[in-house]
């Protein structure tokens, strides 16, 4: 029996893979996080993420077109840097993208006690349920998942419409509150806004199962880039128009709060749970790939790289993601898993754009001076950040 995964995702399921790893926690959670943060330089903020994204998503692109395995930076830094590279790019990458999906599984939870009027100390374990579904979902096999994937992301593009649509069609309000001269809280808004870019990586981290990685992983990170840029935007200008955000509880970050009609509301906290629920799904899936890889070269366990009798799920390394995942999700809060993966994934990305940067010229589509730049926003982002 072959030890690799099966190629059977294409153009269209990485498409999905990638916005279903990024609209959720991003559109519903750090967007309201950063403008808390940034207020009226709110969008500067999201362009300034925007940016930095594109630099690593093309560093990602052509990482993953010149040695498409699954494991993201783990297995580029094993391949162009070093061992140790690698290491420290796996537990970055899991340390990262485990507090993002307890982020979201926590948001989700949140919703539901809030809108059963269940006790809040619930919460905790609504998530941990919420992340055993999707572990049990991701081990049916990738193509099941992916027709999910579709139908999570298109529920969730109807709720930001609905919120746009319903912002703008509302009065203009005041409130929104201005950044100090200092210009740190931009920056660290920004850096939260770039974790909510960051789903571009379940794409690169899944290239063993996409067909045409050479073709297909560089256009779906790019368009992915392009559709996410967009939506953050007209969010982050719809909740500038209605007042902004002035304080953040964490029981009440929802940006559908915002919404002056009630009756309308509900419409985009369903979109909110959906997209989140998505999130969740995609980062099962990912976490577990880099683990499955880390157990393949003996970093972690051996049987961590043990896969299902027909090649297309990694049990163990599936498991293994939920016990992580839901230890953050029961020892930590919402803001603080979300900034953990905000200094995590900045620095696994400073590695990605290193390691980019030695890829041969013969296999480079782009040249090397979008990797430094890459390199120099992630490091300057975590620096500020830490400052702020």
């Amino acid at each position: 029996m072959s030890n690799k995964l099966v190629r059977e995702t294409g153009l269209f399921g990485a498409l999905v893979i990638g916005l279903g790893s990024i609209i959720g926690t991003g559109a519903y959670v750090s967007v309201g996080l950063s403008a808390e943060i940034a207020g009226s330089d709110l969008v500067l903020a999201i362009l300034i993420a925007a940016v930095t994204a594109l630099m690593n998503g093309l560093s990602s692109a052509q990482l993953a077109a010149a040695h498409p395995v699954s494991g993201g930076t783990y297995e580029y830094g094993y391949h162009f840097l070093n061992p140790f590279s690698g290491r420290i790019a796996g537990v970055l990458f899991i340390i990262a993208k485990s507090a993002s999906a307890a982020t979201a599984a926590l948001a989700v939870a949140w919703y539901i006690s809030l809108g059963l009027s269940v006790p809040s100390w619930t919460v905790k374990f609504i998530a941990v349920g919420l992340l055993l579904a999707f572990t049990v979902l991701v081990l049916s096999g990738v193509r099941r998942t992916n027709w999910l994937n579709a139908l999570l992301v298109l529920v969730s593009l109807l709720g930001l419409m609905a919120f746009v649509g319903i912002g703008f069609s509302s009065s203009s309000m005041s409130g929104t509150h201005s950044t100090t001269s200092s210009t740190l809280p931009l920056f660290h808004a920004a850096a939260l806004m770039f974790v909510a870019f960051t789903g571009y990586g379940r794409i690169a981290t899944m290239g063993e199962e996409i067909s045409d990685p050479r073709r297909n992983i560089p256009k779906a990170v790019m368009i992915t880039l392009a559709v996410i840029s967009a939506i953050y935007i007209a969010v982050g200008l719809t909740i500038l128009h209605l007042g902004g955000i002035q304080s953040f509880e964490q029981s009440n970050f929802n940006i559908a709060n915002l919404i002056p009609n009630h009756s309308w509301r509900w419409l985009v906290v369903i979109g909110g749970v959906i997209a989140m629920s998505g999130v969740v799904l995609n980062l099962v899936l990912g976490v577990s790939r880099v683990i499955l890889a880390m157990g393949r070269r003996g970093d972690l366990p051996t049987r961590m790289a043990g896969l299902s009798g027909d090649s297309k799920s990694a049990p163990a390394a599936t498991w293994m993601t939920f016990v992580i995942m839901s230890l953050i999700a029961l020892f930590g809060g919402i803001e603080a898993a979300w900034t953990l993966s905000a200094f995590a994934v900045l620095i696994y990305y400073g590695i990605t754009n290193i390691a980019a940067l030695r890829v041969p010229q013969a296999q480079r589509f782009i040249p090397k001076w979008i990797s430094i730049l890459g390199l120099l926003s992630c490091f300057g982002l975590v620096l500020l950040a830490a400052l702020a």
